[in-house]
């Protein structure tokens, strides 16, 4: 796998190839933390892009190998299709951790950022009941949790002109009432955290979805789980990674990835 898009092929007689790409190279550091990284986009993107995100370039300088899987693609970008190719691509990965980072035993993670965000949260539940124990982590970066999006915080969405994007992406990504009620695709409304792979959450002060993601986040730690809740500064220009733009939350982010693992690890 290079920096471009390759299809896998994963078992399942009805389910097409899942275009996957490695950010930059496999980590020359044997036993390397391997992330599954999802894209936001909220819900709407349609094609493969061939632009790098940010996220997953801070995640490389945080010593890990960085896989992205195009979820979108085949799936329309809709429940429950989307979040069912992003599971099968961690469980493609956790049989070939040897391959990405030279240890069976490697420490496998999903991470994203809004959309992607609450696809990784959607995989980290299947991952607790269909393969206890294979994940090591979650990274849900100001993930889409709620799908009612009426807290406080959220007023604030029009202001950065995400307000309208989110509800019609919403509104895309559940299709139907049936999906607005299922936890891998609202993991607001789950009522069985506990048992989750250990999470780090981030969020900042002038996030339009602090306040749904602060929420997630305590209801994790209340069910058991182990959470590291980061919530950056104004400062930081945190929602600037809603539009794919790099900044100065970039270094942070690194830096707080690589403490999450080095805990992990011990």
């Amino acid at each position: 796998m290079t920096d471009r898009w390759e299809n896998i092929g994963v078992n399942g007689p009805l389910t097409p190839p899942i275009p996957m790409r490695l950010y930059g190279e496999v980590s020359k550091t044997k036993g390397a933390p391997i992330v599954l990284y999802f894209r936001g986009d909220a819900f709407q993107g349609r094609s493969m892009s061939q632009a790098e995100r940010p996220v997953g370039t801070a995640l490389v300088a945080a010593g890990a190998t960085v896989i992205e899987a195009d979820y979108a693609r085949g799936s329309d970008n809709r429940f429950p299709q989307a979040m069912e190719h992003a599971f099968m691509a961690l469980a493609y990965l956790s049989t070939k951790r040897k391959l990405y980072s030279g240890m069976n035993k490697s420490l496998l993670f999903v991470a994203g950022e809004e959309a992607g965000g609450n696809i990784a949260a959607g995989v980290a539940l299947k991952a607790r009941d269909v393969l206890p124990g294979d994940l090591s982590g979650q990274l849900l970066l100001s993930p889409m949790i709620d799908p009612m999006m009426t807290s406080e915080s959220f007023r604030r969405a029009d202001e950065i002109g995400m307000a309208r994007r989110w509800a019609e992406g919403w509104s895309h990504y559940l299709g139907n009432a049936c999906g607005s009620q299922h936890p891998y695709a609202a993991p607001c409304i789950c009522s069985r955290l506990s048992g989750v792979a250990p999470a780090l959450v981030v969020t900042s002060d002038d996030d339009p979805l602090h306040d749904e993601v602060d929420g997630y986040a305590d209801r994790l730690a209340a069910s058991g789980v182990s959470v590291t809740k980061k919530i950056f500064p104004p400062a930081l220009e945190w929602p600037d990674v809603y539009r794919g733009e790099s900044g100065r939350w970039m270094d942070v982010l690194r830096d707080e990835f690589a403490n999450f693992v080095h805990v992990l690890s011990e």
